[in-house]
């Protein structure tokens, strides 16, 4: 069978597998199962469990669950609302000033906790309910929680980045100092609407609280802890202190510790709630990590993945209209599967497709991530969408979208500001680093 039809209907299984309801982990497993087996025989499954152990077979790999564990134990305490509180006494008397200060807040702590749902939710608790009682539209208090959420993806630390540079091959340092300029560029277009927008409908707010220069500092110290750690986790990695995992590992214990000090995290039983879901979730990701190189052997195998290298260079097509081809395929993509997964999935196949058309592969790890933040607020499986409506269930989930919309339109701007200037991405790391090439 020719390569690329091939393709075609291992792409549609993979689909109406994924879509099934399986894992995506076992629809990727089983999927190359059933392919090796019909194309190279029943031989070819003895090479399965190796290339499966191989693929996590991976020092870097070792980042992921203490990146997690780092997430985690700063959402099992009230970080999250003291970090809400802290930037809402200081930013009050800016106009939006309490949306201003959510988005803030959502910024810092899903880079901190790396977690978009976890994020949604600590931020969202007390967010949404304070900002709906000073008068701000449902809409507005809605969609920048659930945008907020989505930049954990990109502010370093980040697991997705991790994992493309992982699938890839790539380096994690640059791949997380190319997330910083694209992610203040979002957080400030995040920003500069809901300003717009809350001016533009006439709402004010229902009480002017104020806050004395005491109040202010008072709750610092509360706050400033983990914000040092996750500025220490980026300095010992780039100050060539250590490697991205052993960073990772004493910033997973630092952060264990400040939750047991500052917020009295000392019970075993909070604990080992920390440690379990940590376990869970890395699991899952190495995982779909480990299943993911099977299905990329099978690709590979029957010459698919070269097939379709080959077939888009041969198009005589601009480079820009095959990356806005790309970005819909993403965008698409992202609208049904987890992040991880597409990443996964995608990344080997159009890595050598848009280094054969002239792209920094790591300026393109910020652009496919982007990608993938819209696929969080976008349905049908828009996760924070779900995760704000939980929230304030009494707000419907079209008024939430529609609410969203606006911050969908804002990636979209950040995507073409990083193909006018692709130095937004890649000035820093070249910085930094030096170089790539």
């Amino acid at each position: 069978m020719d390569p690329l039809l091939l393709g075609s209907v291992v792409g549609l299984i993979t689909i109406l597998i994924l879509f099934s309801g399986i894992s995506v982990a076992m629809g990727l497993l089983l999927v190359s199962a059933v392919f090796l087996v019909i194309f190279d025989g029943m031989r070819s499954l003895e090479l399965m469990p190796e290339i499966f152990f191989g693929k996590l077979d991976s020092f870097a790999l070792l980042s992921i669950p203490m990146f997690i564990i780092m997430g985690a134990s700063i959402a099992s305490t009230r970080a999250g609302a003291d970090l809400y509180e802290a930037l809402e006494r200081w930013l009050t008397r800016v106009p939006g000033g309490l949306v201003v200060s959510n988005l803030g807040a959502c910024a810092l702590f899903s880079a901190m906790s790396g977690s978009s749902p976890a994020t949604c939710a600590a931020i969202g608790k007390m967010g949404i309910p304070e900002m709906r009682k000073r008068g701000y539209p449902e809409e507005i208090a809605t969609g920048s929680i659930a945008a907020g959420g989505t930049l954990g993806i990109l502010i370093p630390p980040s697991i997705t980045m991790i994992v493309y540079g992982i699938a890839t091959e790539t380096s994690i340092g640059r791949l997380f100092l190319a997330g910083v300029i694209p992610g203040l560029l979002l957080v400030s277009l995040f920003m500069a609407w809901s300003i717009y927008a809350t001016w533009r409908s006439g709402e004010r707010s229902a009480a002017q609280v104020s806050y004395s220069w005491s109040d202010r500092v008072e709750i610092l110290p509360r706050v400033l802890p983990f914000i040092a750690i996750i500025v220490g986790v980026l300095y010992a990695m780039y100050g060539g202190v250590a490697t991205p995992s052993e960073t990772a590992a004493v910033g997973a214990l630092l952060c264990l510790l400040v939750a047991m000090v500052i917020y009295r995290l000392l019970s075993p039983r909070s604990l080992w709630a920390v440690l379990r879901d940590s376990t869970k979730e890395s699991v899952m990701i190495l995982f779909i990590i480990a299943a993911a190189g099977v299905f990329s052997y099978m690709l590979s195998s029957l010459f698919i993945t070269q097939s379709i290298a080959a077939w888009i260079g041969d198009l005589e097509v601009n480079r820009w209209v095959l990356m806005a081809a790309i970005n819909f395929f993403l965008i698409v993509a992202g609208f049904f599967l987890p992040p991880v997964a597409v990443i996964l999935m995608a990344a080997p196949i159009l890595l050598p497709v848009i280094v054969s058309a002239g792209f920094d592969p790591i300026w393109f790890a910020v652009v496919l991530t982007i990608n993938m933040e819209i696929g969080l607020i976008s349905p049908p499986v828009g996760l924070n969408l779900y995760v704000i409506n939980g929230i304030a269930p009494d707000i419907s989930l079209k008024k939430i979208l529609v609410g969203s919309l606006p911050f969908v339109l804002c990636m979209l701007v950040a995507i073409l500001l990083l193909c006018l200037f692709p130095g937004l991405a890649t000035w820093l790391p070249d910085l930094v680093m030096g170089p790539a090439y």
